[in-house]
Protein backbone atom coordinates (compact mmCIF):
# COMPACT_ATOMS: atom_id res chain seq x y z
CA UNK A 1 0.00 0.00 0.00
CA UNK A 2 1.53 3.57 -0.76
CA UNK A 3 0.92 6.45 1.46
CA UNK A 4 0.67 9.86 0.08
CA UNK A 5 3.36 12.43 1.37
CA UNK A 6 -0.05 14.19 3.28
CA UNK A 7 -0.99 10.89 4.92
CA UNK A 8 3.36 10.41 6.00
CA UNK A 9 3.14 13.82 7.23
CA UNK A 10 -0.32 13.48 8.94
CA UNK A 11 1.04 10.01 11.32
CA UNK A 12 3.31 11.28 13.06
CA UNK A 13 1.02 14.52 13.97
CA UNK A 14 -1.82 12.61 15.24
CA UNK A 15 0.77 10.03 17.13
CA UNK A 16 1.40 12.97 18.70
CA UNK A 17 -1.75 14.38 19.61
CA UNK A 18 -2.84 10.85 21.34
CA UNK A 19 -0.20 11.08 23.54
CA UNK A 20 -0.89 14.75 24.81
CA UNK A 21 -4.55 13.77 25.32
CA UNK A 22 -3.42 10.15 26.63
CA UNK A 23 -0.59 12.12 29.06
CA UNK A 24 -3.35 13.56 31.79
CA UNK A 25 -4.55 9.74 32.22
CA UNK A 26 -1.18 8.78 32.48
CA UNK A 27 -0.46 11.67 35.36
CA UNK A 28 -3.65 10.89 37.36
CA UNK A 29 -2.53 6.75 37.57
CA UNK A 30 0.95 8.10 39.04
CA UNK A 31 -1.00 10.32 41.58
CA UNK A 32 -3.53 8.12 42.58
CA UNK A 33 -2.18 5.96 46.24
CA UNK A 34 -1.28 3.28 46.15
CA UNK A 35 -1.40 0.02 48.24
CA UNK A 36 1.03 -0.28 51.31
CA UNK A 37 1.71 2.92 50.98
CA UNK A 38 -0.28 4.18 53.71
CA UNK A 39 1.00 6.91 55.67
CA UNK A 40 4.31 7.06 53.59
CA UNK A 41 5.04 10.86 52.49
CA UNK A 42 4.41 10.85 48.85
CA UNK A 43 3.28 14.36 48.48
CA UNK A 44 4.41 17.39 50.41
CA UNK A 45 2.74 20.76 49.64
CA UNK A 46 4.93 23.28 49.21
CA UNK A 47 5.10 26.81 51.26
CA UNK A 48 3.61 29.58 49.54
CA UNK A 49 4.95 31.22 47.14
CA UNK A 50 6.95 28.08 46.00
CA UNK A 51 6.74 25.70 43.14
CA UNK A 52 4.07 22.95 42.29
CA UNK A 53 4.82 21.15 39.93
CA UNK A 54 1.99 18.80 39.64
CA UNK A 55 -0.50 21.39 39.44
CA UNK A 56 1.68 23.22 36.92
CA UNK A 57 1.60 20.20 34.58
CA UNK A 58 -2.00 19.62 34.93
CA UNK A 59 -2.98 22.89 34.10
CA UNK A 60 -1.03 22.43 31.44
CA UNK A 61 -2.10 19.36 30.36
CA UNK A 62 -6.05 20.20 30.68
CA UNK A 63 -5.18 23.47 28.26
CA UNK A 64 -3.77 21.25 25.87
CA UNK A 65 -6.72 18.84 26.73
CA UNK A 66 -9.28 21.88 25.68
CA UNK A 67 -8.14 22.54 22.03
CA UNK A 68 -10.24 21.36 19.65
CA UNK A 69 -8.73 19.86 16.99
CA UNK A 70 -9.14 22.03 13.76
CA UNK A 71 -9.10 19.19 11.26
CA UNK A 72 -5.53 20.53 9.90
CA UNK A 73 -2.54 18.26 11.63
CA UNK A 74 -0.03 20.73 10.75
CA UNK A 75 -2.35 23.41 12.58
CA UNK A 76 -2.88 20.88 15.89
CA UNK A 77 0.76 19.89 15.68
CA UNK A 78 1.61 23.75 16.56
CA UNK A 79 -1.26 24.87 18.72
CA UNK A 80 -0.17 22.12 21.87
CA UNK A 81 3.48 22.29 20.90
CA UNK A 82 3.10 25.73 21.39
CA UNK A 83 1.05 25.24 25.12
CA UNK A 84 3.28 22.61 25.82
CA UNK A 85 6.59 24.89 25.24
CA UNK A 86 4.97 27.70 27.47
CA UNK A 87 4.24 25.38 30.03
CA UNK A 88 8.05 24.32 30.02
CA UNK A 89 8.77 27.97 30.37
CA UNK A 90 6.39 28.29 32.98
CA UNK A 91 8.20 25.52 35.20
CA UNK A 92 11.63 26.77 34.24
CA UNK A 93 10.70 30.19 35.68
CA UNK A 94 9.36 28.44 38.60
CA UNK A 95 12.82 26.56 39.02
CA UNK A 96 14.95 29.79 38.46
CA UNK A 97 12.80 31.49 41.40
CA UNK A 98 12.82 28.56 44.04
CA UNK A 99 15.82 25.79 42.49
CA UNK A 100 19.16 25.75 43.93
CA UNK A 101 21.25 23.02 41.93
CA UNK A 102 23.15 25.55 39.90
CA UNK A 103 23.04 22.98 37.01
CA UNK A 104 19.88 22.78 37.22
CA UNK A 105 19.44 26.69 36.97
CA UNK A 106 21.59 27.14 33.74
CA UNK A 107 19.07 24.36 32.21
CA UNK A 108 16.36 26.00 33.03
CA UNK A 109 17.58 29.40 31.66
CA UNK A 110 18.52 27.19 28.42
CA UNK A 111 14.98 25.85 28.00
CA UNK A 112 13.36 29.39 28.52
CA UNK A 113 15.64 30.85 25.42
CA UNK A 114 14.52 27.39 23.48
CA UNK A 115 11.62 27.40 23.80
CA UNK A 116 10.84 30.88 23.21
CA UNK A 117 12.46 30.45 20.18
CA UNK A 118 10.38 27.72 19.28
CA UNK A 119 7.14 29.26 20.46
CA UNK A 120 8.23 32.14 17.79
CA UNK A 121 8.44 29.86 14.76
CA UNK A 122 5.24 28.31 16.19
CA UNK A 123 3.46 31.74 16.10
CA UNK A 124 4.78 32.44 12.69
CA UNK A 125 3.41 29.01 11.53
CA UNK A 126 -0.25 30.02 12.97
CA UNK A 127 -0.05 33.50 11.37
CA UNK A 128 1.07 32.35 8.13
CA UNK A 129 -1.75 30.43 8.15
CA UNK A 130 -4.42 32.16 9.14
CA UNK A 131 -5.22 30.30 12.56
CA UNK A 132 -4.74 32.10 16.02
CA UNK A 133 -2.33 30.75 18.31
CA UNK A 134 -5.16 29.13 19.95
CA UNK A 135 -8.42 27.70 18.81
CA UNK A 136 -11.47 30.02 19.76
CA UNK A 137 -13.83 29.64 22.61
CA UNK A 138 -16.51 27.36 21.59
Amino acid sequence: MRYSDRTSRAVPAIAFLACALVMPLSLHAQSAPHAGMKGAVMDQAMPPGKMDMKSMMKENNDKMASVPMSGNPDVDFARMMRIHHQGAIDMAQSQLRDGKDPQLLSMAKDIISAQKKEIAVLDAFLARNGAPTTAPAK
